[in-house]
């Protein structure tokens, strides 16, 4: 863990360390939000709708995915 100044201008420095574990580059865009009060940073994924496969996947374990469209168009009633 380390500590960091919040400048006037409400920028912060990332340390040295964490940079080069979290394998940042200059012009790396983050993604910055509040989780249960933690200010949390992530980088940017490249391509976000492949950061977004396989999300919920256990939902759909074990469903059909042709008897699971069927049933619902049937339940449309049309």
């Amino acid at each position: 863990m380390e500590i960091v100044t919040v400048s006037s201008r409400f920028q912060v420095v990332i340390p040295a360390s964490i940079r080069e574990q979290a394998g940042l580059k200059p012009g790396v865009k983050l993604l910055v939000d509040l989780e249960e009060g933690r200010i949390v940073m992530r980088p940017r994924p490249e391509r976000p709708a492949a950061a977004l496969r396989g999300l919920f996947r256990e939902v759909w374990e074990g469903v059909d995915p042709e008897e699971f469209q069927r049933q619902e168009r049937e339940s449309w009633g049309a």
